[in-house]
């Protein structure tokens, strides 16, 4: 994985790679992450904003996000079947809210 964040440092111009941001919806699995990015597109014949989401699953290597994080990924090789997608940063830690024993 050094070897990806090194073309991404330097900047490649033989490969463009995808950036999405997103919010983790999931961080059950080991060294992976589950990211809903939402993105929104016009309808063509009423003429309004409808949000669409998909879900990715992302490569986290020291297992740093937890849910509720807003993240950033950028696209890489197929690391499994699944999985096209590694974390680059996290742009917001999710509040800490304490949990509740019903």
């Amino acid at each position: 994985m050094k070897a990806v964040e090194q073309n991404l440092e330097q900047g490649s111009p033989l490969q463009k790679r995808r950036i999405v941001v997103g919010v983790v919806v999931s961080d059950k699995m080991q060294k992976t992450i589950v990211v809903k990015v939402d993105r929104r597109v016009r309808h063509t014949m009423y003429q309004k904003y409808i949000e669409r989401s998909r879900r990715y699953k992302a490569h986290d290597e020291n297992n740093t996000a937890k849910i509720g994080d807003r993240v950033q990924l950028v696209e890489t090789r197929p690391l499994s079947r699944e999985k096209r997608w590694v974390l680059q940063s996290i742009l917001r830690k999710a509040e800490q809210t304490p949990d509740v024993n019903v």
